[in-house]
């Protein structure tokens, strides 16, 4: 899938997170967390497995995480990238059917 504007899924709130994608070369993640120095490794990894299980390949994406689970994580990241290429509305199957 191809970034085509900035989007964003989640909120602030305890064991939640925000994820911002927008445009970019390459796969740029940043990444701040409140537990990163127990996590931040599965975060990440977390962060790029879904992005590549999506077939993005060029976007900066921005994570702020307030202590999500993975499967919180997943589903963030998928929202953002298909509101980014306006896909959210076109009835895809969520929850990781998508390959």
């Amino acid at each position: 899938m191809e970034i085509l504007k900035s989007a964003t899924a989640g909120t602030l709130e305890s064991s939640d997170c925000l994820i911002t994608v927008e445009p970019g070369t390459g796969i740029n993640l940043e990444l701040s967390s409140s537990v990163m120095n127990q996590y931040g490794r599965q975060i990440k990894a977390t962060v790029l497995e879904t992005l590549e299980r999506l077939g993005v390949a060029n976007a900066h994406v921005t994570v702020v995480d307030k202590g999500a689970l993975d499967c919180t994580l997943k589903a963030r990241v998928e929202c953002a990238v298909y509101r980014s290429c306006d896909a959210s509305a076109a009835n895809l199957p969520w929850g990781g059917v998508i390959r």
